[in-house]
């Protein structure tokens, strides 16, 4: 009992000394949004999500007992995925493995909770509460019934048409611009951690590596996967947050083509091709010059070149109105003429160059 005592005491002041360390007030424009007491699903009939306080109180501590699991979704060297019940919501609870916990782990854990508990938007997944009392070392998320992008693309063999392939990238920059605007680096932007609910909108997933950004503006220190990795990160440059647009550009290559980045290659020799060969993804055939442009600029070495989410945003959003027109004009054509239709409303993920 004493020693779990001392464990929980450590835990809460590890968690205690990050927060003073590496949250970078932001300024007024950046401020963080005040969390609602509830946020309510009035739409899908499900309770009330439990109340998140914005203070720094630990009212965010759930206790393990009120956990109900499911079904184990995933597992992993460190922890296991699973979906589970918590007051009667549908919640997805990551925990750690008790026997491979180290100090490591253990501050990626806490890193985890600190980030996600200070964010709040439609497109990041959303944070619940938290288990820190050893041995139940556990984050809760709200459950996304639709799976990862990664499973709908690869393992589902899906192909998304360009509205919902331009639909999901947007999901992805909005919920990037919001976590940049608030100082947070991803570090591991993947089709792998894009959840998506049961209405098709995808969430930014797993903080297991992300970063508040220092005040100086860089960042050292590899993480994430080299298939998505940018140079810099690779190389252990300091970087800051255009890494993270970089991954985005990959991240749109999956979409469009239904591949896994450099497939014919191990990751080292990924990276390798990457930084000392300038080694990007093949681009598509027959797909929209303005996302063919957007990808070339998310994949600039120089950093500075490439676009922040704001302006991502904003392309994908034209984009997207342009297709729409163009379906629409093809919905009015004669049958005959159909066969013929536009080129970006019949987007099928088509060979590369």
């Amino acid at each position: 009992m004493q020693e779990t005592q001392e464990l929980t005491r450590a835990l809460s002041s590890r968690l205690a000394t990050i927060e003073k360390e590496a949250w970078a007030k932001p300024s007024l424009k950046n401020e963080m949004p005040v969390v609602p007491e509830t946020v309510s699903h009035p739409d899908n009939g499900r309770s009330p999500v439990p109340t998140l306080p914005s203070n720094d109180t630990d009212d965010w501590e759930i206790d393990y007992s009120q956990l109900k699991f499911i079904q184990k979704v995933a597992n992993g060297s460190f922890g296991d995925l699973f979906q589970g019940t918590y007051c009667g919501q549908d919640v997805a609870i990551k925990i750690l493995k008790p026997e491979r916990l180290n100090e490591n782990l253990q501050r990626e854990f806490l890193q985890e909770v600190f980030i996600m508990r200070k964010v709040r938007h439609k497109n990041v997944v959303q944070f619940i509460g938290a288990c820190t009392m050893p041995p139940n070392l556990c984050i809760v998320t709200e459950f996304m019934s639709g799976g990862s992008v990664y499973d709908y693309l690869h393992k589902q063999k899906a192909v998304l048409k360009m509205p919902m392939l331009l639909r999901v990238a947007i999901d992805v920059s909005k919920g990037m611009d919001y976590l940049h605007q608030n100082k947070i680096i991803h570090r591991d932007l993947k089709a792998a951690n894009l959840l998506m609910d049961e209405n098709e909108v995808v969430k930014v997933a797993d903080f297991g590596v992300a970063r508040v950004q220092a005040q100086s503006g860089v960042m050292t220190a590899e993480t994430g996967t080299y298939r998505w990795m940018a140079p810099e990160v690779i190389e252990h440059k300091p970087y800051d947050y255009k890494a993270d647009v970089f991954s985005f550009g990959i991240v749109l290559w999956e979409l469009l083509t239904g591949k896994v980045p450099y497939a014919d290659l191990t990751p080292l020799q990924a990276a390798v091709g990457v930084v000392q060969k300038g080694l990007r993804p093949a681009i598509p055939r027959n797909i929209h010059p303005k996302l063919m442009e957007l990808m070339q600029k998310c994949w600039k070495a120089d950093p500075a070149e490439r676009p922040d989410f704001t302006v991502i945003t904003t392309l994908l959003k034209v984009v997207l109105k342009e297709v729409n027109e163009e379906l629409e004009e093809e919905s009015k054509r004669p049958k005959d003429s159909k066969k013929h239709g536009g080129l970006f409303s019949s987007f099928k993920r088509s060979a590369v160059r």
